[in-house]
């Protein structure tokens, strides 16, 4: 029996539905949500943009930039950005834009945000906004859009067709019956001498380039451990029917074989069960073998994934002995990123230095010179930027040149305003934007419960008594000496219930929910100081971070499990750390 008669009556079927429906044919339909991927006639997929939604006319706003789809802020979003939404996408305009994630939150990367559109722009990317993946939200903002339908709608639009539904369960019967097999695949484990032989459809694995099946090919070998053996066969079969259960034990398998056959959807659908164990391991030798794997098999998400838990968690990871094992591009990516969360910068100086040392003769001089240039020497306390003057390690000894560069441009940062240094400093963008600094001096931690923190003041509501989820305390105006006088009072508060929230005047609709206040005269700094805090939460046995995020008009709503980037290890016994975060503007 052929693999055509086999699947021949299925398609005779697909095909009466296909007339029947034909006025939905470009319709993309999920199990889950309705996906309409617009793809206008251009030379790449760069800027082109999708709703995701119940609809063809509504939904989530997305855009394909660098490789990836993500989303759109709605700061700024208002009729206009809707309108060449719509336009780009055919339609004859906008009826309105909707904010606050009114379609869903997305995931992967937020690339726009404080849109800027005339209403006139052919495409969303030609519009102002602050840069590609800039931004300060989370997907609680994803905008959304509801366009107008009408008969003058462009011809070249075209959607994502995807009917594997229909024929999945027919494709995995044929799978399971072999019946028409013509092609041999041989699995083999070279150290165990164990193999497996599959008889499965040449026109299936046709569909797989990575593979270079040919019309001429009957077989093909594959070397993989023999663990994985045994996730063989389910693999085989989600290349009939694209449906599979991936559980702990068999992500990494099914992980390693969707990477030698190039599937990369179902790469990036088991990278999200890794994801779920990154919080798991104190020690660090998980996430640091996970980020290794994710660099061998190409999966960016399970890199980036790993790289944030691993810079929420920096400052321990530098006192694990884990640290000193790390590669090259590892620290390299780490040490590129503004999410850190250490006690301040001379810290990482402190620990590249000490990596360096370690290392010996395996780092060239030009890998040191490279990420001793990723250091922020402007933002390193002033008082340890003099001591750095008289450091013996052997990264200085090795690069004294750099040293003084850094010396010297970081008392200039903390000597002169930075309106007289900021046009200097070309290509030098982050060097002035801190990371998440948790020294006392910048950040303040509340315990779910009791805290016994003396330097903090306790706030007394003669109303209610003490609440010790209440605390104020004072900053300098920004790290620069020119501000260590000039101090911002701050306000941090967690509520628990509609009764806490109520207390203040305050309407919470979940719980718990961070507020984060200036007092004060800080509006003064408004024309060259903006604040970007954060909140940090963090398991109090374990000392992990495990979820970062920032303020919206001074409040922050936990996420739950569902939502969050990450699964919450301690649900019930966590602490919440406010950080003041100054920028210059």
């Amino acid at each position: 029996m052929s693999l055509l008669s086999a699947i021949f009556p299925a398609i005779m079927y697909q095909s009466r539905i296909m007339f029947l429906l034909w006025p939905l044919l470009f319709l993309h339909v999920s199990a889950h949500r309705t996906l309409f991927d617009y793809k206008p006639k251009q030379p790449t997929q760069e800027g082109r943009v999708r709703l995701v939604g119940d609809l063809p006319s509504s939904g989530r706003v997305e855009i394909y930039h660098d490789g990836q789809w993500g989303t759109v802020c709605d700061d700024g979003w208002e009729l206009a950005e809707a309108q060449v939404v719509c336009r780009q996408m055919g339609f004859p305009g906008a009826i309105s834009a909707k904010s606050g994630g009114r379609y869903g939150e997305g995931s992967g990367p937020i690339w726009l945000d404080d849109m800027n559109c005339k209403g006139s722009e052919s495409a969303l990317s030609e519009c102002s906004f602050k840069g590609w993946g800039v931004t300060d939200c989370s997907h609680k903002e994803d905008a959304g859009v509801v366009c107008e339908t009408g008969t003058n709608i462009t011809s070249n639009r075209q959607f994502s067709v995807d009917n594997s539904l229909g024929l999945s369960d027919d494709l995995g019967l044929l799978f399971d019956s072999g019946d028409g097999c013509d092609f041999s695949i041989n699995v083999r484990d070279l150290s165990e001498e164990a193999e497996l032989a599959f008889c499965v459809h040449r026109l299936i694995l046709l569909i797989y380039p990575e593979l270079n099946i040919t019309n001429e090919s009957r077989n093909l070998t594959l070397d993989v451990s023999q663990t994985c053996h045994p996730h063989v066969p389910t693999f085989l079969r989600y290349l009939y029917t694209r449906q599979i259960d991936v559980s702990i034990t068999s992500a990494q398998c099914l992980h390693q074989l969707a990477f030698i056959f190039g599937v990369k959807k179902l790469m990036e659908d088991v990278g999200r069960v890794f994801t779920s164990l990154i919080p798991e391991d104190n020690t660090f030798q998980t996430q640091v073998s996970m980020y290794e794997y994710g660099v061998r098999t190409g999966d960016l998400v399970l890199q980036e994934n790993v790289l944030q838990y691993l810079s929420w968690n920096c400052e321990f990871l530098i006192s694990s002995p884990v640290w000193s094992t790390i590669s090259f591009h590892m620290i390299d990516a780490l040490l590129q990123r503004s999410d850190l969360v250490v006690k301040d910068e001379a810290l990482l100086l402190e620990g590249l230095e000490r990596w360096i040392q370690d290392k010996g003769d395996e780092i060239s001089s030009e890998q040191q010179a490279s990420l001793l240039n990723h250091i922020r020497f402007l933002l390193i306390p002033v008082d340890k930027l003099y001591e750095i003057q008289f450091s013996s390690s052997v990264l200085h000894q090795n690069h004294e040149k750099l040293y003084l560069n850094g010396l010297l441009r970081g008392f200039q940062f903390n000597a002169l305003p930075f309106s007289k240094i900021r046009s200097k400093m070309d290509n030098m963008s982050y060097d002035y934007l801190p990371r998440i600094y948790t020294a006392d001096e910048w950040s303040v931690l509340i315990n779910g419960t009791a805290t016994n923190y003396p330097r903090y003041n306790y706030e007394y509501d003669y109303r209610y008594g003490q609440n010790n989820r209440i605390q104020t305390f004072s900053t300098p105006a920004h790290p620069s000496a020119l501000y260590s006088r000039q101090k911002v009072q701050w306000q941090a508060q967690v509520f628990r219930n509609v009764q806490e929230c109520s207390n203040y005047g305050i309407s919470c609709k979940s719980f718990p929910v961070a507020r984060f206040l200036a007092n004060g005269n800080q509006n003064i700094y408004t024309n060259t100081i903006r604040f970007c805090n954060r909140l940090i939460l963090t398991c109090k046995n374990q000392n992990n971070v495990f979820h970062v995020q920032d303020f919206k008009n001074s409040m922050a709503v936990i996420p739950n499990n569902s939502t969050m980037g990450l699964p919450n290890p301690c649900p019930d016994d966590y602490s919440f750390r406010f950080v003041v975060r100054p920028e210059y503007i």
